[in-house]
């Protein structure tokens, strides 16, 4: 005796149609913390201070450091791309 069973596959649910998205728009900023550590081994210096401006409607953080020779100097992180100024 042969027993046949059908089987009824469900077709999956249609999929969200996509939505283009620019890279602008998914673009990351750099946070302070980053920028901090960023500068903190680029410099080999320690960061004493630290702020966050705007600028031409962009956020730029003001960093100032303190090397190992005792010298203090300050620079500038452009948030949205990681460029220091």
């Amino acid at each position: 005796m042969l027993i046949v069973a059908a089987v009824w596959a469900a077709s999956p649910p249609p999929s969200p149609p996509s939505v283009p998205v620019s890279r602008k728009a998914v673009a990351r900023h750099l946070t302070m913390d980053q920028a901090v550590r960023m500068v903190e081994r680029r410099y080999n210096a320690r960061v004493v201070r630290a702020e966050s401006i705007k600028r031409a409607g962009q956020t730029v953080y003001v960093l100032r450091l303190l090397d190992r020779a005792g010298r203090v100097f300050t620079v500038r992180i452009d948030a949205s791309s990681g460029r220091i100024l």
